[in-house]
C-alpha cells in the first residue's frame, strides 16, 4: 500500500508508529511507504499532548552544537564531524562491551562508563550544582552510572565553557567519608580509596581511552529546571580530569546502576525516566528535547512496552530484545538469534544516546540496505557515499520522494501485550549530508560487538525507561 502525503498532512506521517504484532495503531493505516518533500521532511513534528500532566523534575536536552555555538562551514563539514565522533563512540562501546576486552581497553570501571572524549556528548543538560547553584552543562549519558563535575582547585583540567565549580562556595557540599556505604557502593563503579589518611572517599574513573576523572566523592544538591532541588546526590568532584569536549563541565550518568541520578532517586520516582531527543538535522544544532525524571502516575496510554535485557557483564547499559527487521512492511529473512545477547555478554542490542547512527551486524545491514534500496523511489539517482554512510541519493530534483519505512521487531511485549514493533518513518532513516540535496541511509554495519540503537532512530519519539520494572516504552507522545 502506498500512502500519498500532501504538504498539509506531511508532519502527521513523520511520526513513528508503534504497534503490537499483527496490529496497527487505532485509526492509522499500516505504514509501508511515505511520499515526502526532501526539502522539509526532517522538520520536527508538532509535539503531541503528554499522557499525564503531573509535574515531574525535568531538564532540557540540548544538542552539542546548540551549546557550543559551533557553526560548520557547510552541512558536509557537520556530517563529517558527526561521523568522526560516532566512530570513536562505537569503537569505545566495542571495547567496553566485548566479552573478552583486551588489556589496552580495560579500565578501572567495573561496570558502566562512557568514552570521555570528542567522541561522546551528543546531548547535554543544564544543571545547577551546589547552594547557591552554579549552572553547568553536563553530558547526559544513558551508558554511565557516575555523576561528576570538574572542581576547583583543579591541578589538571580541560577547558570548559562554564566557570569551574568551587565546593568552598557551596553550603551543601559534604565530602563522603571512607567508611560510608556510599563510598563502598562507588567502589563498584570506580577505583575509590582513602588516600592521604584524610578520611575522605577518593575516586578515580578511567574510561579506557586515556580519559579519566579523579577527585573526591561528595553529597551535593542539584537544581533542575523550574528550581526543583534534588538534595544529597552522590557525585564526583574532579580535581584531575582529562577528556570530554570543551563546553561540558562533567557528566550526568543515567545508567541502570545505583550511582546514576536515576538510581539515586528515592521513592516512587526511583529507576524511571523519560526522554525525547529533538532532531538536529532540520537546522544545524537547532531544537531541544526533554529529560523527565520519575514515572507517570499511570502508564502512558498507547505506548508499546518492551522488556529491557540486563547484561550482567555491563549492568549499566540498557539492552532491548530485538529479534528482527522489516522494510516497507515486509519482514527480512535473517539468521535466528542474530541480535541475541550471548551468555558471555557479547552481542545484543544496546540503546545509546551517545551514538548517532544505528549499527547492525553485517548480515542484517546488508539485507536492510538491499531491501531499502529496492523499495526506494524508482529511478532516484544514487550519490557517492559520505564517510560511514554508503547508501546515498541525489534528491535535488525531486518535489516528492517515495521512502520505505523500517521496522524493528521485538522479542516480547509488556503490560499484557504480545510481541511489539516500532516503525520508523523517513526522518529517522535519512540524513542530509550536504547543502545540495544528497540524503543517506542512517544505518551502518558493525563487524563485532553489540548492535546499537542510535539517537537518530530515537529522535522525535517519547522513550520511557522504567528499569525498576524492567521495561522501556516507545511513544505515544512525540517531540
Amino acid at each position: 500500500m502506498d500512502i500519498a502525503v500532501t504538504s498539509s498532512t506531511l508532519l502527521l506521517f513523520l511520526l513513528a508508529f508503534v504497534s503490537t504484532s499483527g496490529a496497527s495503531p487505532p485509526s492509522s493505516p499500516s505504514l509501508r511507504f511515505q511520499y515526502i518533500n526532501p526539502r522539509n521532511f526532517t522538520a520536527a513534528a508538532a509535539p503531541s499532548v503528554p499522557s499525564s500532566t503531573t509535574r515531574r523534575p525535568s531538564l532540557q536536552l540540548l544538542h552539542r552544537d546548540t551549546v557550543s555555538g559551533t557553526k560548520h562551514p557547510s552541512r558536509r563539514h557537520a556530517v563529517l564531524a558527526l561521523a568522526s565522533r560516532d566512530t570513536a563512540r562505537v569503537a569505545y562501546l566495542q571495547r567496553r562491551l566485548s566479552p573478552s576486552p583486551s588489556p589496552s581497553s580495560t579500565s578501572s570501571v567495573e561496570s558502566g562508563g562512557t568514552i570521555v572524549s570528542h567522541g561522546s556528548g551528543e546531548y547535554l543538560v543544564r544543571v545547577g550544582i551546589g547552594s547557591p547553584p552554579l549552572e553547568q552543562h553536563l553530558v547526559a549519558d544513558t551508558g554511565s552510572d557516575v555523576i561528576w563535575v570538574q572542581c576547583s582547585p583543579c591541578s589538571d583540567c580541560y577547558a570548559q565553557g562554564d566557570p569551574l565549580f568551587d565546593p568552598a562556595n557551596s553550603a551543601s557540599f559534604s565530602p563522603v567519608p571512607c567508611n560510608s556505604g556510599v563510598c563502598r557502593a562507588a567502589a563498584r563503579y570506580s577505583s575509590s580509596s582513602c588516600g592521604g589518611g584524610g578520611g575522605e572517599c577518593e575516586y578515580k574513573v578511567s574510561y579506557g581511552d586515556k580519559s579519566y576523572t579523579n577527585g573526591v566523592l561528595a553529597l551535593e544538591t542539584l537544581t533542575l529546571d523550574g528550581g526543583t532541588e534534588v538534595q544529597g546526590v552522590a557525585m564526583g568532584c574532579g580535581h584531575e580530569n582529562r577528556g570530554l569536549f570543551a563546553e561540558a563541565a562533567g557528566l550526568l550518568g543515567l545508567g541502570w546502576g545505583p550511582m546514576s541520578l536515576v538510581g539515586q532517586l528515592g521513592g516512587a520516582a526511583g529507576g524511571a525516566f523519560s526522554y525525547c531527543l529533538a532532531g538536529y538535522y532540520s537546522g544545524e544544532g537547532s531544537g531541544s528535547g526533554s529529560l523527565v525524571l520519575g514515572r507517570e502516575d499511570a502508564a502512558p496510554t498507547g505506548a508499546v512496552w518492551v522488556p529491557l535485557v540486563r547484561n550482567p557483564d555491563a549492568p549499566s547499559f540498557y539492552y532491548v530484545g530485538v529479534n528482527g527487521l522489516g522494510v516497507a512492511g515486509e519482514r527480512l529473512q535473517l539468521q535466528d538469534g542474530l541480535f541475541d545477547l550471548g551468555d558471555d555478554g557479547g552481542g545484543g542490542v544496546v540503546m545509546d544516546t551517545g551514538t548517532a547512527v544505528t549499527r547492525l551486524p553485517a548480515e542484517a545491514y546488508a539485507a536492510l540496505r538491499g531491501a531499502f534500496a529496492g523499495a526506494f523511489e524508482e529511478g532516484a539517482p544514487r550519490a557517492p557515499g559520505v564517510s560511514l554512510f554508503d547508501t546515498c541519493y541525489d534528491l535535488s530534483g525531486y518535489a516528492s520522494v517515495r521512502v520505505p519505512t523500517v521496522a524493528l521487531y521485538f522479542g516480547g511485549g509488556g503490560q499484557g501485550q504480545e510481541a511489539a514493533s516500532l516503525t520508523l518513518p523517513a526522518r529517522n532513516l535519512l540524513v542530509p549530508v550536504d547543502d545540495g540535496g544528497t540524503y543517506c541511509l542512517a544505518f551502518a554495519a558493525v563487524a563485532s560487538g553489540p548492535s546499537i540503537l542510535g539517537n537518530i532512530q530515537q529522535q522525535g519519539i517519547e522513550i520511557t525507561v522504567d528499569s525498576a520494572s524492567g521495561y522501556v516504552g516507545f511513544g505515544p507522545a512525540t517531540c
